[in-house]
C-alpha cells in the first residue's frame, strides 16, 4: 500500500535517508512542479497567439510585439527542458537512484533537494562542475 503524507509533511534527518516517506514527498512535489510548468505554458501559448501586433502597420508595435513573442519562446524553451529534468528525477525515484550524487554516489542532502528537486549532485561535486565550467569559459 503506497505512503500517503499530509500536506504539512517535510523530511527530515531522523528518517532513514530515501525511505518511503522521502521518496512520496519528492514524487509528489516533483509532479506537482511539473503541472504547474505545463499549465503556465499552456496558458502562456494561448495568451501570446491572441494578442498579435506583428500584422500592425506600426513598426515600433511590430518590433515590441517581436521581442516580447521572443522573450516568451525563451521562457517556454526554458520550461520545456525543466520538465525534462523533472522527468528525469522522477525517473531516478523509480529507479531508487534519486538522492545520490551522479558522481560520488553519496546522499545529495534533504534541504539541498527540497530547495532543488532536481539537484543530481551533492553541494561539492556542484561547486567542482562549476570551477571546471567557469576554468573553461576563461579560456
Amino acid at each position: 500500500m503506497p505512503i500517503r503524507n499530509s500536506k504539512k509533511y517535510i523530511p527530515n534527518k531522523k528518517e532513514k535517508y530515501m525511505c518511503e516517506k522521502h521518496k512520496t514527498y519528492f514524487k509528489l512535489k516533483l509532479t506537482e512542479w511539473k503541472n504547474e510548468i505545463i499549465k503556465s505554458n499552456s496558458q502562456a501559448l494561448y495568451s501570446s497567439n491572441l494578442v498579435d501586433n506583428v500584422s500592425s502597420p506600426d513598426i515600433v508595435d511590430q518590433a515590441s510585439s517581436y521581442t516580447e513573442k521572443n522573450v516568451e519562446m525563451r521562457t517556454v524553451n526554458r520550461q520545456i527542458k525543466l520538465i525534462s529534468k523533472i522527468d528525469a528525477a522522477l525517473k531516478r525515484l523509480r529507479e531508487g537512484t534519486y538522492g545520490f550524487c551522479e558522481e560520488t554516489g553519496e546522499p545529495i542532502g534533504l534541504k539541498r533537494l527540497i530547495a532543488r528537486p532536481i539537484a543530481t549532485l551533492g553541494i561539492a561535486a556542484q561547486e567542482k562542475h562549476e570551477r571546471e565550467e567557469k576554468i573553461h569559459a576563461e579560456l
